[in-house]
């Protein structure tokens, strides 16, 4: 299978990795069945990409920001965007830069975002990526994520498993958690509701078993 046919058919949106760490149905209602719905968060943090993510070419004294590069990996089965890519040095080492609203999560979704980015510079670039950063909007500064061999592994354990989804076509079953509440598509989506089996089918569940 040559690199197109390979691209054509296993690449998946670097953020389905973030969605599918924080909620595999999160990611299937977005990725497989096109469900969105905005709402202040959400509205925000597209608000902030649109400022930060226009693409264009700016420089700094001994750094140039790339905004709005294209990235793929061939080995992560992934294409995207990042918001923006500094270049130090040289020659130049990119320096992956993810932009979110809110403050830093207590899960890993965002530094497996970021992280995938800085996988796929390392393939298109031919050099070693070590790190890069989560820029937050509330306490308005950088936190340096370190691409570890443990956070490397649960990139690459993520892609596999969002992509094995996604192939499958199949929704995951809704689960409800204590994070829905904070999850845009949680009236689309009714994991409190559609948890539990309906009355009818417990009634005859209960027959079955009598």
């Amino acid at each position: 299978m040559g690199p197109a046919q390979y691209r054509k058919k296993f690449r998946i949106p670097i953020s389905a990795l973030q969605h599918h760490l924080f909620c595999p149905r999160q990611c299937a209602l977005i990725h497989l069945e096109g469900l969105w719905a905005e709402d202040v968060a959400t509205a925000e943090g597209r608000l902030l990409h649109e400022r930060v993510d226009a693409p264009g070419v700016g420089r700094r004294p001994s750094v140039t920001v790339a905004r709005g590069l294209q990235l793929r990996s061939f080995a992560l089965g992934v294409a995207g965007r990042a918001d923006a890519v500094e270049l130090h040095g040289r020659p130049p080492r990119p320096y992956p830069v993810e932009y979110k609203r809110g403050r830093p999560k207590a899960h890993r979704a965002d530094e497996v975002q970021l992280c995938a980015q800085g996988l796929c510079l390392e393939e298109m670039f031919c050099v070693p990526v070590p790190e890069g950063a989560l820029f937050y909007g509330t306490p308005r500064r950088r936190m340096t994520v370190a691409f570890d061999t443990d956070l490397r592994a649960l990139t690459r354990a993520t892609a596999i498993a969002a992509r094995t989804m996604l192939a499958s076509r199949l929704t995951p079953a809704p689960r409800h958690m204590p994070a829905c509440r904070r999850c845009s598509l949680e009236d689309l989506c009714r994991p409190a509701r559609l948890e539990k089996p309906p009355r009818i089918a417990r009634w005859l569940a209960a027959q079955i078993e009598a």
